[in-house]
């Protein structure tokens, strides 16, 4: 006993073989006609078959002979409404053949990414959930927070002195990690309010730090607080621009000279 198809269930017919429609497997002419038209103006191989897609749908495949497509194989799908005679061409399409050459896999911009892929304008945004960062007061303790203000030289013969820091501070300031180079004026925000800026200690620390970021191109380097790049932690919800507020100097390090302290004011000959 045979089952009609309408007494099946909508899986067993989906699964079952389209019938081949005659009329649409006959238009193979017009399927040629339509990839001629689209190759234009290459030629079209050979006939190559014809694949059922559905009732009254068929696809003829012919050779493809641009040598920039080896492999590949034009498409056209010819369909028939019910209880029509003509044929009609729905699309026309190039698709790759066995041996055909494609390209490789597609991923995500962010799995492509590499550290020094960023340049002056580009902004890298990060995800919320990225585990390089965490809320700020959950990460603030005495021990790593403290600003220090007292150099206890560790045993070092000598330290910087205050002019070696201010030629330090100066020409860093003025080189590439400040705030006038290319990249810094494009950037969203300042180094200060990144999440990746890690501050020195002591009284560099009031202008600069080291970037903690990797796809950041200064990655492992001291930036001023008010340098910048697109990979700002905070860079799709940071203002275009930020006012800059010049560094309040610390002067808890040292004691400002008022007095004249020459040989000739101590003798009273000044």
């Amino acid at each position: 006993m045979s089952v009609s198809p309408l007494g099946q269930s909508p899986a067993a017919r989906r699964s079952r073989t389209p019938v081949v429609d005659t009329a649409c497997a006959d238009a193979v002419e017009l399927a040629r006609s339509a990839a001629e038209e689209t190759a234009w103006p290459l030629q079209v191989g050979e006939h190559l078959g014809l694949v059922p897609e559905g009732e009254r749908v068929v696809t003829h495949e012919f050779a493809c002979l641009d040598p920039a497509y080896r492999g590949w194989r034009w498409a056209v799908t010819v369909a028939r409404a019910s209880r029509a005679k003509n044929v009609t061409v729905s699309e026309c399409v190039l698709l790759p053949g066995d041996g055909a050459l494609l390209a490789p896999p597609w991923l995500p911009w962010i799995e492509r990414l590499r550290p020094g892929d960023l340049g002056p304008g580009d902004l890298l945004p990060t995800a919320a959930d990225d585990v390089r960062l965490a809320p700020g007061f959950t990460q603030v303790t005495d021990a790593t927070d403290r600003q220090l203000h007292w150099e206890l030289g560790l045993g070092r013969p000598r330290v910087l002195s205050a002019e070696g820091r201010e030629e330090t501070a100066a020409r860093w300031y003025e080189g590439t990690a400040g705030p006038r180079s290319p990249i810094a004026t494009a950037a969203p925000a300042q180094c200060s309010t990144c999440g990746f800026f890690v501050p020195l200690a002591g009284d560099l620390r009031q202008l600069f730090g080291v970037c903690a970021n990797e796809y950041a191109p200064d990655d492992g380097k001291v930036v001023a607080v008010d340098h910048g790049c697109g990979a700002h932690s905070e860079a799709v919800v940071a203002p275009s621009a930020v006012e800059y507020t010049p560094p309040m100097p610390d002067d808890l390090t040292y004691t400002p000279l008022t007095e004249d302290l020459t040989p000739e004011a101590d003798l009273g000959l000044s």
